[in-house]
């Protein structure tokens, strides 16, 4: 899978989020105590920025109706939303930044 350098480690520092636009997704990176996860973006339940989302336990809760997923796997914890969002794969290459997307 091609390695998309997305931000530097500098730009997401600890208790961050913030949004990227890669291979035309939106995706949600997050620093919890230097752990980077990347996610989708984009809530299942009503479209909802995650990355504006308070992170808790792992997880990220979403900002307009309170969906929970897991940051590691993507995995819808609570609802309204049912369905997952993607998880992709991070790399951390000196101070870049990287996604696997395939």
């Amino acid at each position: 899978m091609p390695l998309h350098t997305v931000t530097t480690m500098k730009d997401l520092p600890p208790g961050s989020a913030r949004a990227v636009e890669v291979a035309g997704r939106s995706i949600g990176l997050f620093n919890v105590d230097g752990a980077i996860y990347a996610i989708d973006n984009i809530c299942t339940h009503d479209n909802a920025p995650l990355n504006e989302g308070v992170v808790s336990e792992g997880c990220v809760v979403c900002p307009w109706h309170g969906a929970q997923f897991d940051l590691a796997t993507g995995q819808v914890m609570s609802p309204p939303a049912v369905e997952d969002v993607r998880s992709y794969e991070v790399v951390v290459s000196g101070e870049d930044v990287c996604l696997e997307i395939d």
